[in-house]
């Protein structure tokens, strides 16, 4: 989609539903005034206040002390507050009874817009910059004013913010370096296999299927915050698909080609490299949506390979798939395969876009404030680094899977979906299953990870963890943060199951390995399995592809 029909579609979305709004305040006059005159009964006691001590500060966008004991600064923040909360709450109430998608549209652009007009985002009223301008002579502001033309240049007219220095790491040397082999190829996947770490290591391996709309990376990040390496510590056989950063040679590569010539390949290779037919799996987001319909395809093919199954922050449900189903409806999707009939591709650009808006205050704004006002350059940061290496999808590969899961929901029912010429029924699946989700996901909500896991036809294990979509998973247990709740009930309703968990310090990780040992056979001696054609060492080539190396 180029820029003009990026624009021209927002822009329809806007008039729709700013006509939606003026029908329900049409429709509920008295919401209205009601929500006015409360709005305006606290302003009108936020004033008397103006002079108290101020109230304590739990947004970590006014961290610095000045917002609380500067008197101006502190009253314009508590206004913010104050507008943005019943912004929110009038929203909420005048949509109650209106279309769910429609008023899931309404909020997300009304939060963009909140977030966009905080206090801190201008130059004269963040008391950081204010500061910084006066060390700096203004330098500050004239290296800002660099950065954004450097950034505007970059983004062909579109501001496409640098988040990190993209300079200091390099894959395979100081990110994906866990040592290892590429042990098998094909035009949409390699597959790695990692070296043992351990004297003696479980006989059943695991194959790990990350997103194809990402790197898999994220995964194998530095050494300290290596899923990978902690899982080979462990003494766990660990393969893990690349997959393709695709072109235009891709063009006619179809959800069922990832699927037989990805994970159900995967499989065959690693039964075959191992000598046994037994192996564990695990899929993260859209990995794990794929992992639901290959287990679901085996399922019905009577295949018994795979005997248990991880799910980390996965939708198969897509009935509430949160802020992201803002951007997926039908004329999203046809303004799409404009731009990716063209190139065979959906370019990776985009979707890391979509992403970066969904989580607008800490991956747009806080880079505004900090490299255009404070004029600071990008620090290095591996997760950052990882969130701007985005991948290029194939056309048929997005279609299908925007159609089929976020519009039509397909996936959840029994078989209405067909994938490489078989229909799908997750009720037929009954392996056991350890589902992850994490609190503050913005890509994929817990309660419908939740729900999600209900579809789901083997025992299962419901784990839900704090943090976000990525920090959540990526948390190594020595670094001590964050904690999960675990229940072993799973009622229906998600805050049911929420309402009885117990809460546990620290990472999942540990929690979720001892439930993997239970089926990851006995220990026996390590051993190199690389047998066979070694193509090159891990991380392999096909993740070292740029999007900017692609034509």
């Amino acid at each position: 989609m180029n820029h003009n029909d990026q624009f021209q579609h927002t822009l329809q979305q806007l008039i729709e539903l700013w006509m939606q709004l003026s029908t329900c305040l049409a429709n509920n006059p008295d919401k209205l005034i009601k929500h006015q005159m409360s709005f305006w009964q606290a302003y009108g006691q936020l004033c008397l206040e103006a002079g108290l001590e101020p109230i304590e500060n739990h947004d970590k966008r006014f961290q610095n002390k000045q917002w609380q004991e500067n008197s101006s600064l502190n009253f314009i923040r508590r206004s913010y507050l104050l507008l943005s909360e019943h912004m929110y709450d009038f929203i909420d109430t005048i949509t109650e009874k209106s279309d769910n998608k429609a008023a899931a549209k309404l909020k997300f652009y009304i939060r963009q817009f909140i977030d966009a007009c905080s206090p801190t985002n201008f130059a004269h009223l963040n008391p950081d910059v204010l500061t910084k301008t006066l060390e700096t002579n203004g330098e500050n502001l004239l290296s800002g004013m660099k950065q954004l033309a450097e950034d505007m240049k970059k983004g062909n007219g579109l501001l496409n913010i640098k988040m990190t220095d993209t300079n200091h790491f390099k894959v395979g040397e100081t990110i994906a370096c866990t040592p290892g082999k590429v042990v098998f190829q094909n035009d949409v996947m390699q597959l790695i296999q990692y070296s043992p770490t351990t004297a003696s290591t479980h006989q059943i391996p695991l194959l790990i299927i990350p997103p194809w709309i990402n790197k898999f990376y994220i995964l194998d990040l530095q050494q300290e915050n290596s899923f990978v390496k902690f899982l080979v510590d462990q003494g766990m056989t660990v393969f893990m698909l690349s997959w393709v950063n695709a072109n235009s040679q891709h063009r006619k590569k179809t959800f069922s080609h990832y699927m037989v010539e990805g994970p159900l390949t995967a499989i065959n290779v690693i039964n075959e490299i191992m000598g046994d037919d037994k192996l564990n799996v695990l899929g993260y987001c859209v990995g794990g949506t794929m992992l639901g319909c290959s287990l679901a395809y085996l399922a019905k093919k009577n295949d018994s390979r795979v005997i248990s199954a991880t799910f980390l922050t996965t939708l198969l449900d897509f009935s509430e798939p949160g802020d992201l189903g803002t951007f997926i409806d039908d004329t999203q999707l046809k303004n799409l395969d404009k731009d990716m009939l063209a190139k065979g591709y959906l370019d990776g650009n985009i979707m890391a876009s979509v992403f970066t808006s969904l989580r607008a205050n800490d991956l747009v704004w806080s880079a505004y404030i900090n490299q255009y006002l404070k004029g600071e350059q990008p620090k290095a940061f591996d997760l950052l680094h990882w969130n701007a290496d985005p991948t290029n999808i194939p056309r048929h590969v997005h279609h299908f899977y925007l159609r089929n899961m976020y519009i039509r929901n397909r996936l959840v029912e029994p078989d209405k979906l067909k994938v490489a010429g078989v229909t799908l029924d997750l009720s037929k699946i009954n392996i056991p299953a350890y589902f992850l989700a994490a609190q503050d996901d913005h890509i994929v909500p817990w309660r419908s990870a939740y729900k999600s896991s209900q579809a789901y036809g083997g025992n299962k294990k419901f784990v839900l963890t704090t943090s976000g979509h990525v920090a959540g998973v990526i948390n190594p247990p020595v670094k001590k943060k964050y904690g999960y709740w675990m229940n072993n009930a799973t009622p229906v309703d998600a805050d049911k199951y929420l309402e009885s968990a117990s809460f546990t310090p620290g990472s999942w990780w540990i929690n979720w390995v001892e439930w993997l040992k239970q089926y990851a056979g006995d220990m026996r001696p390590a051993q190199d399995f690389h047998t066979g054609k070694k193509y090159e060492d891990a991380p392999g080539s096909y993740v070292k592809v740029r999007l900017t190396e692609i034509s």
